[in-house]
């Protein structure tokens, strides 16, 4: 008797992958992701990398997992906790036991739940038979076991045939979300395109996946999202740091200039190299140098030249960076420094999300030495701050950090394609016309200097690190002009907000509550106000995405709110900086410190508490 399957459908669901690093999880992750947003889908994720290069196979310290949150509404955030896992192993089982939602559905491969395999988890008996999971839906699937009877005649030896059961686990999940397999099936074909051996495999294990699904009892339902109302246009998913390359692709597009980048490998910053090295047909020119202080002075002779100048790192190596972006502001170069903020301090956590280094991006130079402070909130709008971040360097002849994170930078969700003529204009300040040239006469209006290229007839010149002379730009001493030099550098950075727009708000523009946040944590903070509003509660949201210099109108806003909590991932560094810019207003702070981004839940009971007071 053919079996009948009861298709629910459902808002939005939240789907983790997790196993041990070598067992797929981030690729399985990632075409769950693509296929749902092919299907329209609104959606997020949250990758979740091991920390240590190679952990003891088995081990809660080498899960490797994937979060995704689809939906047909307005996504916002990778979801709090889970609704389905898929665990690969009992460590994966083990590290994520608080992520999954009270009665959500667990699949678990029972062929590693052996008993060395429970012992390496930290496991004295199987949490299993236990009653750890009661309540939970638990699909016991023989993954291992059923990937290699379907590949038993593969030709495949055992150590490739064991790489395959990520297809199966995906092959369940798609049967579970009643997706489609083809784009999936063409991914492989491309990927493994000298190897039709490992295509035919894979695909075969998939669809083995997929039929199992349908056939065990434990699953009576299937379940679909439907599409999301997207605006109209043309979409693709993209990753934080891939968008964040393309901006300045398209900056440099724009600005007729040429894309040079000057780096070092780094974690979690190393994808835009990657990325910008593809693109060597459009003039980019990347430079893996030997170390983060060689990578920002190969950025900053580049920049002297005419490119645009970029340099890209974390945490670490911003430390490193430093006396280079001193020398970058001192000579006031065009140059974007790109921190894809990780938790610190020192190697920290590698491959978890932090925002502890914004004191470091405002003040972590010598001498008087500010500099423009951005940051990106969304993985889609890296690709606009990363623009902006062009923008104001090239116009402004002045260093500019861009702060992005783990989360932003390793998360996707849908993009909508720009053309790089809706971007706004750049206009690089270069000095075209005839007479003598002085390196540091400056606009009346934004007190920009103009560059003049090396090898143009009758503008010689040259920088350094030396303190400059008003206007000549001759090396000087004097104690009056150094305190007027520095005076200008400052003044330089504060009228740029002259020309930013005005700080918006998200929900009420007056009322009980103001939640100020910055950069990657809008998300979670988006959803949390919405949620608020729904209940009728007086509160708004505030998040900046200019740092140095604020909008010239958040005083006004502070004004406007009886209560103010400012929530970021580090102990209250934001918080500080509002303190010292607006004397007299009391700011509460709620901080978290754990490698991973706020959850809704816990924002909302918090500013529940804060509303009740």
């Amino acid at each position: 008797m053919e079996k009948t399957t009861k298709v629910v459908d459902l808002e939005k669901v939240v789907i983790k992958f997790a196993g041990d690093s070598g067992d797929g999880m981030q690729l399985t992750g990632t075409q769950f992701t693509d296929t749902s947003a092919l299907l329209g889908n609104d959606l997020a994720t949250f990758p979740d990398y091991p920390a240590e290069i190679r952990a003891p196979q088995g081990t809660v310290a080498g899960v490797s997992g994937f979060q995704i949150h689809i939906g047909r509404i307005d996504i916002n955030t990778p979801g709090d906790i889970a609704d389905v896992l898929v665990a690969m192993n009992p460590a994966a089982l083990k590290a994520n036991k608080n992520w999954i939602k009270k009665g959500g559905t667990i699949i678990v491969n029972i062929d590693t739940f052996t008993k060395r395999d429970l012992e390496k988890a930290g496991y004295e008996n199987s949490p299993l038979e236990d009653n750890s999971f009661e309540g939970y839906n638990i699909i016991e699937a023989p993954i291992t076991k059923l990937t290699r009877e379907s590949l038993k005649n593969s030709g495949l030896d055992g150590k490739s045939i064991g790489r395959s059961k990520n297809m199966f686990a995906l092959g369940i999940v798609y049967w579970m979300f009643n997706r489609p397999m083809e784009q999936t099936e063409k991914f492989l074909k491309k990927k493994f395109a000298k190897k039709p051996e490992v295509v035919a495999a894979n695909i075969k294990v998939m669809h083995d996946g997929y039929n199992f699904a349908n056939t065990i009892e434990a699953l009576p339902s299937s379940y679909t999202v439907l599409s999301a109302n997207l605006k109209d246009g043309t979409y693709r998913n993209v990753m934080g740091n891939q968008a964040l390359a393309w901006g300045l692709l398209a900056a440099a597009e724009r600005a007729n200039k040429e894309l040079f980048l000057g780096s070092y490998p780094i974690t979690p910053a190393s994808d835009i190299l990657h990325e910008l090295a593809k693109h060597k047909n459009l003039g980019v020119k990347t430079f893996q140098a030997e170390d983060e202080i060689a990578g920002i002075c190969s950025a900053i002779g580049a920049s002297f030249a005419g490119s645009l100048s970029i340099t890209t790192t974390s945490g670490p190596g911003l430390s490193l960076k430093g006396e280079g972006l001193g020398l970058a502001i001192m000579a006031e170069l065009p140059l974007v420094l790109v921190n894809v903020q990780r938790g610190g301090p020192s190697t920290g956590l590698p491959t978890k999300t932090e925002q502890s280094d914004l004191m470091q991006a405002l003040y972590g130079r010598n001498g008087e030495s500010p500099a423009v402070v951005l940051a990106s909130s969304t993985p889609a709008n890296c690709f606009d701050w990363a623009y902006m971040a062009a923008k104001i360097t090239l116009e402004h002849n002045t260093p500019v950090v861009l702060l992005s994170d783990g989360h932003l930078g390793n998360g996707a969700e849908p993009w909508k394609i720009k053309s790089t003529m809706d971007m706004p204009e750049i206009n690089p300040n270069v000095d075209t016309e005839k007479g003598e040239y002085q390196p540091y006469l400056r606009d009346e209006k934004t007190l920009a200097r103009k560059l003049a290229l090396p090898g143009t007839k009758g503008k010689e010149h040259r920088l350094g690190g030396l303190e400059k002379e008003d206007v000549t730009g001759n090396v000087s001493y004097e104690p009056e002009n150094h305190e007027i030099m520095c005076e200008i550098r400052a003044e330089k950075i504060q009228r740029i907000s002259d020309l930013i727009p005005h700080q918006e708000i998200k929900g009420e523009k007056e009322g009980d509550l103001l939640v100020i946040g910055w950069g990657g944590t809008y998300g979670p903070l988006y959803s949390t106000v919405e949620n608020l509003l729904k209940e009728d509660f007086m509160v708004g949201l505030c998040q900046f995405n200019y740092i140095n210099p604020l909008p010239k109108n958040t005083a006004d806003i502070l004004k406007n709110y009886k209560k103010i909590v400012v929530c970021e991932l580090n102990s209250g560094q934001f918080a500080n900086y509002l303190r010292m810019n607006f004397q007299g207003t009391i700011f509460s702070q709620y901080n978290k410190l754990q490698g991973f981004p706020f959850t809704t839940s816990e924002l909302e009971d918090h500013f529940k508490t804060l509303l009740s007071k």
